[in-house]
C-alpha cells in the first residue's frame, strides 16, 4: 500500500500531511508533519507553532529551512544530530504519540497486512527529516503492536 495525501483510505489517513492531532511531550500537534517540520526550528516558540500546522501549510513552513547544511535538528532548545540514535529515538518517541489517536490507529489496522510503502519518499536521510524507511517501519512496528 503506498501512502500518500492523495491516495484514497487509508492510505491517505497514513500520511504526514492528515490531519491526526496528538501530543507530544507537551505540545499539541495537529499532524505528523507539523511535528517534523517543527524540527528544523531552533526557537521553541517557533516549533510550537508549526506543530500546529498541516499538510502543505505545515510542508511549506520548513521548506526553506537549510538544516541539511549542518545536519542538525531541534527539539524544545536542544540541537540533535540528524544521524545520532538521539535523533531515532525522539523519531520513535513521537510516532509513539501519534499512536494514540484513535482514528490514525484505525486507519493503520485498515491496511491489515498489506506491505507499507511511500514512493515519493527519500531514501537519503542527509535530505530528508524523514525516509521512507524510517516512515515505513515505524508504521509496520506500531501495527504490530496494535495487532496483539
Amino acid at each position: 500500500m503506498n501512502i500518500g495525501s492523495g491516495n484514497g483510505y487509508p492510505s491517505s489517513a497514513l500520511s504526514n500531511f492528515a490531519p491526526h492531532p496528538f501530543v507530544f511531550e507537551g505540545i499539541l500537534c495537529n499532524s505528523m508533519e507539523g511535528l517534523l517540520q517543527s524540527f528544523k526550528f531552533k526557537s521553541i516558540e517557533m516549533q510550537e507553532y508549526v506543530c500546529t500546522l498541516v499538510g502543505i501549510r505545515a510542508k511549506m513552513k520548513g521548506k526553506n529551512k537549510n538544516w541539511w547544511k549542518t545536519q542538525k535538528v531541534y527539539w524544545k532548545g536542544k540541537e540533535i544530530d540528524r544521524h545520532s540514535d538521539e535523533y531515532q529515538t525522539l523519531l520513535d518517541n513521537a510516532f509513539n504519540a501519534l499512536a494514540t489517536n484513535t482514528s490514525f490507529c484505525k486507519a493503520l489496522l485498515a491496511t491489515n497486512d498489506s506491505p507499507l510503502t511511500h514512493s515519493i519518499g527519500k531514501s537519503d536521510a542527509s535530505h530528508t527529516i524523514l525516509t521512507v524507511s524510517e516512515f515505513c517501519g515505524r508504521l509496520l512496528k506500531i501495527r504490530e503492536f496494535l495487532n496483539k
